[in-house]
């Protein structure tokens, strides 16, 4: 079903390893010509070679810019300390963790360029969350900003060599004495493992989703190339982190494949979209439905004239958003579903192609169904599972769900969606428990262990309830100990020691019992149904 796998640069085998046994992947399709890689690759070393020296690759707020030359020089002495002094060797895996700035883009690149794994995680995330990572996939290196430390620090997992990054102290990684001299990219195969992305499991634990070097590339030659199509001279901006694969690809791959520049932004709501897109002349913009209706009414004052390309994902993209956008900037936003698990987007449509309410149509290199539980297709016009695949699938590392998201050689997104009679593909709703708000994914039964970890909390459920602004937003049940205070402010507090705050319930409600079946099964279906008529 799949290629026999070239010979690993890894000195360390667990990514290759630990990946699925052969019948468990899906079908992998490379029928596009760009998508035919050479059996040696190594993904950040395409990403930086092309572009002269002096075009600008990062911008920041402040008005710093990287060039591509010093982005190379930075990255090279930054591999030479990752291998030197830090003993990183190739098949390690190095957790990255900060705020998103060019030293964060030179980071990634440069564990890649030395044949590492990269371990993108979001600053938010606590230390819970960052401790069951690092045991997942055996992290013994991370690379952090000196402001996002603090967490990463009170997890003390085990064997984690922490090393700060943008700091005063003569340990900190950039005051470290380093060769001036080019790195040589190590020369991994394109199937070796080149990062490692968590997404949140319904059932609560983290599923680690392992891609290779080719699939950096993939989504960039694929989605950016026939879809977005972007030019050497833009500037592109958006909202998601660089611990997620949408910011990832929009923020540091998509550019950089182009020989563009993106501008590098800490704090990205949509107050400060705005002014750095104006100040910037950003002309491609990544971020989710939530932002793009918050930005409708505070457009007056910014001139957006150069924004030609609006990209969104990460949540369903409702009509009236769309065409209210269209209407008061008169640019079509490019509507897009994408995976952890795949990687980047893989159903949408642009300019003259656009049609609003639906998500699009299986970008050039993947292919789409819908497919009912036995992978039958549905008629057309009738809802069923999304089923997809491409040149990227999904590849959980050691993880028995694997089985679930895969199935009959094909990925099974967890989305029910509806194939129109022309081929578009129109979304309907998640077909799992996983909450979808303003764009992150949010794994109820992860927020109920949460708030089981409350001594006073007997029994919790989280469910999504429709909302118009996020499009979810996460409520949850909660039965408390006899004489225990029904106290939603002191329980909100405790999950957000426990959780990142995206994640953290926007109502608590408490109740005497929870509704469930004659055997035990908690009857969710029944909460969502309450919350929905509120």
């Amino acid at each position: 079903m799949n290629p026999r796998l070239n010979p690993s640069a890894h000195v360390d085998t667990f990514a290759r390893d630990h990946l699925p046994p052969p019948d468990q992947w899906p079908e992998l399709v490379f029928d596009l010509p760009e998508l035919r890689y050479p059996d040696r690759l190594n993904c950040a070393d395409e990403l930086l070679t092309g572009p002269p020296d002096d075009r600008p690759v990062f911008h920041t707020p402040s008005g710093d810019s990287w060039t591509y030359g010093t982005l190379r020089a930075r990255v090279d002495r930054l591999a030479h300390l990752l291998t030197g002094e830090l003993g990183v060797v190739p098949g390690h895996r190095v957790l990255l963790r900060g705020p998103t700035t060019p030293w964060l883009a030179a980071c990634w690149l440069a564990v890649l360029k030395a044949g590492a794994v990269a371990v993108t995680v979001l600053a938010q995330q606590r230390p819970h969350e960052l401790a069951t990572m690092c045991e997942i996939a055996e992290i013994g290196h991370a690379l952090c900003d000196i402001r996002a430390v603090d967490d990463l620090a009170k997890a003390e997992i085990p064997g984690l060599r922490i090393t700060t990054y943008g700091g005063d102290a003569p340990d900190d990684l950039l005051n470290r004495t380093a060769p001036d001299t080019p790195y040589p990219a190590v020369r991994t195969s394109a199937d070796d493992v080149a990062l490692i992305a968590f997404t949140s499991g319904t059932t609560g634990r983290p599923k680690g989703c392992m891609h290779f070097h080719r699939d950096v590339l993939a989504i960039a030659d694929t989605f950016a190339r026939h879809v977005l199509r972007p030019h050497a001279d833009d500037v592109f901006a958006g909202s998601p982190p660089l611990g997620f694969t949408f910011g990832l690809g929009g923020l540091v791959v998509f550019p950089m494949r182009a020989g563009a520049s993106a501008l590098l932004l800490e704090q990205a709501g949509p107050r400060q979209l705005l002014p750095a897109l104006a100040g910037h002349r950003v002309s491609v913009l990544f971020t989710a439905p939530t932002a793009y209706r918050a930005m409708l009414d505070e457009l007056d004052g910014y001139n957006l004239s150069a924004l030609r390309r609006c990209v969104s994902a990460g949540e369903n993209l409702p009509a009236a958003t769309w065409r209210a956008w269209q209407e008061r900037t008169g640019l079509r936003i490019i509507n897009g579903i994408g995976a952890t698990e795949l990687l980047h987007i893989f159903i949408s449509a642009a300019d003259e192609h656009i049609r609003p309410g639906t998500t699009g149509l299986p970008v050039p290199g993947w292919h789409a169904r819908v497919v009912d539980e036995e992978g039958h297709d549905r008629p057309d016009g009738e809802p069923g599972l999304l089923a997809v695949r491409g040149p990227v699938g999904c590849r959980y590392l050691a993880d028995p769900r694997q089985r679930e998201y895969v199935r009959f050689g094909w990925n099974i997104t967890g989305d029910t969606y509806v194939r129109e009679g022309d081929g578009y593909f129109r979304y309907v709703a998640r077909a799992d428990d996983m909450i979808i708000s303003a764009g992150y994914n949010i794994a109820g039964p992860e927020v109920e262990d949460a708030l089981l970890r409350h001594p006073d909390v007997v029994e919790a459920a989280v469910v999504g309830r429709s909302d118009e602004a996020r499009g979810q937003v996460v409520v949850a049940y909660a039965v408390v100990k006899e004489g225990a205070e029904r106290d939603a402010d002191a329980l909100r507090s405790f999950l957000k020691s426990e959780l990142a705050p995206y994640k953290c319930p926007r109502e608590i409600v408490f109740l005497d019992a929870l509704p469930r079946t004659a055997t035990g099964k908690l009857q969710r279906f029944r909460l969502r149904t309450e919350g929905d008529q509120q």
